[in-house]
């Protein structure tokens, strides 16, 4: 990610927010591809949710199928509809992020310490600074600081489902940042899950779980291959997990955080890449729009927007996701570049990184999830939190589209020049410029260019002497007869 220094900057100088590489860009483009997917079809299900659970003629269904109750009690999992959508399908969504973790760490950026260094403070301001605002927020007001990590998750999905609609060609490298603040995002969320939600604790279903991850990960070490193995031992140790106490999400990120990300000479990915292929439109497309619409299902009328800016726990979830991620990931990045004498890449600039920052304070699925066991036990004030989580969110989508907007020529040519490939060679030129062979192939495509147009050229220049000869009376006719 870093440039060519400069000839008048210090050699410790670096650049940040740099070209991506062209594996790392493509692997990029194919994870942004499906989250995109999945991120339409998100907001295709928390605005069913919103209609379903608000329209008089239909509202009671809604509550019915959400609290429908299904599995086996005898196993402590007879659970709702909305129960298994948070802590079943939402482990899939951790199992994917546990996989993204663990292949920034073995073959992304967080694998190179000065590279992690932006992703990682610019996330963890990105999640301090929401949190201290809500504290703040509820202590002024007088109301609950149980909701204290509410605003500080990233939904990447919803994130990119608004630069789909927008349409703004955001270039790789903010892309790339946008994503990995959501990794490391994601790795912070699990851990206050993890630590802070957990009341209760059954050492022997826990002490299974821990078996079963051994079990799992020694069978990975052994390349024993197939679902029908890997399938029934996971949904065992999820099981386990969830009545361990320990929120059962935390079984998907720990089996997802066991796979080998890194590729061996005899693969074209390794196996991690290779499940994650497999399992993200799963989670894209199925799991993480299945919870959405059990858990956006929030009352929304003028009365309840209005609560939501005069109590304390939902305008501080508010102000946490709109200004708190805001501050918290660009106050991040700049003090990163501040203190580690690197500067911003030259083809963008600080408005740029705030508008990204921005789009970052939508948090959804997360969000929703630990507004639900933080206040699981007020069903009113959960309901009210929710509704704080969407319009926080809606008002941070409609900030940064503007804010995007206003940049969106710009983003547009940096775009056209990383996806021009005028050799087509598959590979953009701009990661060719230095390359030979890629000067010789143009030299070659522009001379048969020239050629092409001397011969249309030529070409009418001959029709144009013929129509000339043909035209009656035309230059030495008039006087040629003798003199």
């Amino acid at each position: 990610m870093s440039a060519p220094v400069p000839p008048h900057k210090s050699a410790g100088s670096r650049k940040i927010l740099g070209r991506l590489s062209l594996p790392e860009r493509n692997f990029v483009a194919e994870a942004l591809r499906t989250e995109t997917v999945g991120g339409v079809l998100l907001l295709i299900a928390a605005v069913t949710a919103l209609i379903w659970a608000n329209l008089p003629a239909i509202q009671h269904g809604y509550e019915t199928v959400a609290h429908f109750h299904l599995g086996p009690e005898a196993l402590g999992l007879d659970l709702s509809v909305a129960h298994w959508a948070a802590d079943g399908l939402l482990a899939v969504f951790f199992f994917v992020a546990g996989i993204e973790l663990k292949r920034e760490l073995v073959a992304g950026d967080l694998r190179d310490p000065r590279a992690a260094a932006l992703p990682v403070v610019a996330a963890l301001c990105g999640m301090l600074v929401p949190a201290l605002v809500y504290t703040l927020t509820v202590g002024i007001g007088g109301g609950s600081a149980a909701g204290w990590a509410v605003p500080t998750a990233t939904d990447i999905a919803f994130a990119l489902a608004v630069l789909a609609v927008i349409g703004t060609s955001l270039p790789s490298a903010l892309r790339a940042f946008l994503l990995t603040l959501a990794v490391v995002d994601d790795l912070f969320a699990i851990l206050i899950i993890a630590v802070f939600f957990t009341d209760r604790l059954n050492f022997a279903a826990l002490a299974g779980a821990v078996i079963g991850l051994v079990v799992f990960w020694l069978l990975l070490r052994k390349g024993v291959r197939g679902w029908y193995v890997y399938v029934p031992l996971a949904l065992v140790i999820w099981a386990l997990m969830y009545n361990s106490g320990i929120h059962a999400t935390i079984a998907g990120v720990a089996m997802g955080l066991m796979l080998r990300c890194t590729r061996r000479d005899d693969e074209p990915h390794s196996p991690g890449e290779h499940i994650e292929h497999l399992v993200r439109p799963l989670s894209a497309g199925l799991a993480v729009p299945l919870f959405a619409l059990f858990s956006a299902g929030v009352p929304v009328s003028g009365g309840a927007l209005r609560e939501v800016f005069t109590q304390p726990e939902t305008l501080g979830v508010v102000l946490g996701l709109v200004v708190g991620k805001t501050v918290g990931i660009f106050g991040g990045t700049w003090l990163t570049a501040r203190f580690t004498r690197a500067s911003l890449s030259d083809d963008l600039e600080w408005a740029d990184v705030f508008a990204v920052a921005s789009l970052a304070g939508i948090g959804f699925t997360v969000s929703l999830l630990i507004g639900d066991l933080a206040f699981g036990g007020d069903t009113a004030l959960t309901g009210e939190v929710k509704a704080a989580v969407l319009t926080g969110s809606v008002i941070a989508a409609l900030l940064a589209s503007v804010l995007l907007k206003i940049r969106n020529a710009k983003y547009r040519r940096m775009w056209e020049d990383e996806e021009r490939d005028d050799d087509l060679d598959g590979i953009p030129d701009i990661y060719e410029e230095h390359d030979p062979a890629y000067h010789l192939r143009m030299a070659e495509i522009y001379e048969r260019k020239a050629a092409e147009h001397r011969r249309i050229a030529a070409e009418r220049e001959a029709a144009a002497r013929h129509e000339l000869a043909e035209v009656p009376g035309g230059a030495g006719e008039e006087n040629s007869g003798p003199a």
